[in-house]
């Protein structure tokens, strides 16, 4: 059965708003996150994604009033990562009205956390959040960062991305730091990189421009598209990327 590509616009939440920088610096707002989840839903998207963007940074919660008022309005799954360290943050967000609960500072603080979860809420219910950058000392050629890519770890990408998905991640959100703001395309290379490593569904996150830089990634190897500013600033609609996707030739919803 071929399975649809999802298109999922994310929100980056600070302090109850929706934010948006070019590699996270220079945050600027752009809206009330209830209602702009409100739009894309009417749009036609898949799934919403909204990242808490402060929480690792300044170890908080994850914004729990936006995704209940989203979770009242908004009936397509919802992932919402920041500032997720154990089972115990999952279970306040699912309960708040999230679907998924995206995780990275804190699974590379403790690996294991990653299976805890799995067990206990099942793996559909954890993306593990990856967030790299080219780094010419890695293996791979690509380095894990935490914090909004300013932190390097000296973890690569690839081999964790990897570890994660055998630990029990159900998906793997992979954002290309490089590439985040840029609006110049997807990182292909490491889309196809951390493809050939995985088998469970990688979502590409980071550089979307236009209609017509979305199925490239999806040819690299993504099985869901995510983007933010393109969307936020009416540049695209979630509509105009799935009619890009279905002329390039893949099922779209």
């Amino acid at each position: 059965m071929t399975v649809a590509i999802r298109v999922i616009p994310c929100l980056d939440v600070d302090q109850g708003r929706v934010v948006k920088g070019v590699n996270f610096e220079g945050l600027r707002d752009v809206g009330d996150p209830v209602e702009m989840a409100r739009r894309y839903d009417a749009e036609g998207a898949d799934e919403l994604t909204f990242l808490d963007v402060t929480a690792s940074k300044e170890l908080r919660a994850a914004v729990l009033d936006v995704v209940r008022r989203t979770a009242e309005q908004v009936f397509i799954p919802l992932t919402v990562g920041g500032g997720v360290r154990g089972a115990a943050d999952v279970d306040t967000l699912l309960r708040a009205g999230a679907d998924k609960a995206a995780i990275n500072t804190g699974a590379l603080e403790r690996p294991e956390v990653i299976a805890e979860i799995a067990h206990r809420f099942g793996r559909q219910v954890l993306v593990l959040s990856v967030d790299a950058r080219r780094a010419g000392d890695m293996a791979s050629g690509f380095e894990v960062t935490t914090h909004g890519g300013s932190r390097s770890t000296g973890v690569d990408a690839l081999d964790w991305a990897r570890r994660g998905a055998e630990l029990g991640a159900g998906e793997i959100l992979l954002n290309a730091m490089d590439a985040d703001g840029t609006q110049q395309g997807f990182d292909l290379e490491l889309i196809a990189a951390v493809r050939s490593v995985v088998t469970v569904p990688v979502i590409a996150s980071g550089g979307a421009g236009e209609a017509a830089d979305f199925a490239p990634a999806v040819e690299a190897g993504a099985d869901a598209v995510l983007a933010a500013s393109v969307f936020h600033d009416g540049r695209l609609s979630v509509s105009a990327v799935k009619a890009a996707l279905a002329e390039a030739g893949h099922p779209v919803r």
